[in-house]
């Protein structure tokens, strides 16, 4: 080996040690003679000390290396002095005094800077053009690191709980899905074409036909469609089957392995646990979507009893037609001005909404340009539903029901990124059920699958069909 440690892995304790290091130049300081290398590896950064009056060759090969050469130093790690440890290095109690020092590899100047501080700027079309010096970064090896841990973790676990590992072929034929496939032209069958699967289904459900009860796979997924926030054209997913099994025996294995594995994999973040359990009409209800953010409250309030005699046409109007009127109550936005209430008013109309109605309240008065169309105990009984205090702002949509979940939906995380309404090192899985299994397409006039066709429908619904 070039190197008997790396270059994250050395500490106090190792004070005194000589060792080996490899690794690329992540940055260089010369300070009057005396010169500083950060030296990195995939395990992490260490300081390099090479100084003429400790060894003057390895000095001198020091005051060549610029950044991103590749060199090996051989020396003796010593600690740095108390003023001088860098708390941002898990090695930054130490340092490796140079008595050798060879370059392996030189480099030109990078496009971009590689350590991770400089990269805010960097456009994100030059780094996927330098794709290697890309994956350089921490932060993309340390990607790296936690997808092969997450991937690791799931093997070992399923296969502790009596899962195989099954692969399943790529070349397939094509079978009518959500998306369009990609096909591959193959040779020994002219005019004649493979698919490359959107995902395995077909494959997984002669597997368990087959009599593999429990079986996963860490699939790869193709989608000849455009790319979007949800969607790629190439991803991965863990695949998991299990036969003579209740939907909740499903539910308990998948948030066992979930929370265990972020005990392992991310243990500074904190899961919120058991996982919630709603159903599809409590989730769009409570929060306008069936994919809520559950890190924080700031819940839609149905307060459409309240206003449903209303003179305020918008309200009783909309409940006249089968809508309803809903609300969302902003913590300590009562000051917005007529610019911050003109942007919410967008994107609840981004999302449907013809307008909204905001309520500032504000010491003993209620401010919104509507205030005036609205009786005192509308505005009580809308404050006491909402629970508003005094420097809240509440934000009502009355519409249809799906456009009063979207653009509230839409206006809550809208807030949740204005406010800072999410602690960063939480995480909350939550279990969304009981889906439809049809919806309206109105645009189409037509019925279309709400949720994914292979869906089972609940065992007390085959009476009914």
């Amino acid at each position: 080996m070039l190197k008997s440690h790396s270059c994250g892995e050395l500490r106090a304790e190792h004070a005194g040690k000589d060792v080996t290091l490899a690794g690329w130049v992540n940055r260089r300081r010369d300070h009057g003679g005396v010169i500083f290398i950060a030296l990195r590896d995939r395990d992490g950064l260490t300081q390099v000390i090479a100084s003429p009056d400790i060894a003057s060759e390895a000095h001198e090969v020091a005051s060549e290396v610029r950044g991103e050469y590749v060199v090996q130093v051989r020396g003796r790690v010593r600690k740095r002095p108390e003023d001088q440890i860098n708390p941002d290095w898990p090695s930054g109690e130490i340092e490796v005094a140079a008595h050798e020092a060879k370059i392996l590899n030189t480099s030109q100047t990078p496009p971009f800077y590689i350590y991770e501080h400089e990269d805010a700027t960097t456009d994100e079309a030059l780094r996927l053009r330098y794709r290697y010096l890309d994956l350089r970064r921490a932060r993309m090896q340390r990607n790296l690191a936690l997808r092969h841990a997450v991937v690791k973790f799931m093997r070992d676990y399923l296969s502790e709980y009596g899962f195989l590992e099954i692969e399943t072929p790529y070349l397939f034929k094509s079978t009518p899905e959500g998306a369009r496939d990609y096909l591959v032209p193959s040779r020994v069958h002219p005019g004649k074409f493979y698919a490359l699967p959107q995902s395995p289904q077909q494959l997984k459900q002669l597997l368990m036909v087959a009599g593999f009860e429990r079986y996963f796979q860490i699939a790869r997924c193709f989608r000849d469609e455009d790319q979007r926030g949800d969607r790629q054209p190439e991803f991965t997913q863990l695949d998991l089957e299990m036969s003579f099994v209740h939907r909740d025996d499903v539910l308990d294995i998948i948030e066992d392995m979930m929370t265990k594995m972020l005990a392992v994999v991310a243990p500074e973040k904190r899961c919120v646990t058991p996982f919630p359990r709603l159903s599809y009409a409590e989730a769009l209800a409570r929060f306008g979507t069936d994919k809520p953010d559950l890190r924080f409250g700031m819940e839609l309030v149905d307060i459409t009893e309240s206003v449903r005699e209303s003179k305020f046409r918008v309200f009783s109007g909309a409940v006249k037609s089968g809508g309803e009127v809903k609300a969302i109550c902003a913590p300590g936005c009562a000051d917005y001005s007529r610019r911050e209430i003109d942007e919410l008013t967008d994107v609840a109309k981004q999302n449907g909404a013809k307008g909204l109605v905001t309520l500032a309240y504000r010491e003993a008065e209620v401010h919104g340009p509507t205030v005036k169309f609205l009786s005192e105990e509308e505005l009580s009984a809308i404050r006491e539903e909402v629970g508003a205090d005094v420097g809240d702002l509440v934000c009502i949509v009355a519409a249809e029901p799906q456009v009063v979940a979207a653009s509230l939906s839409a206006l809550r995380l809208t807030f949740r990124d204005r406010l800072e309404l999410v602690d960063p090192d939480l995480i909350a899985f939550g279990w969304v059920l009981d889906f439809p299994m049809f919806e309206w397409n109105e645009d189409e006039e037509r019925w279309e699958a709400a949720h994914h066709p292979f869906t089972m429908p609940r065992p007390n619904s085959y009476e009914e069909m």
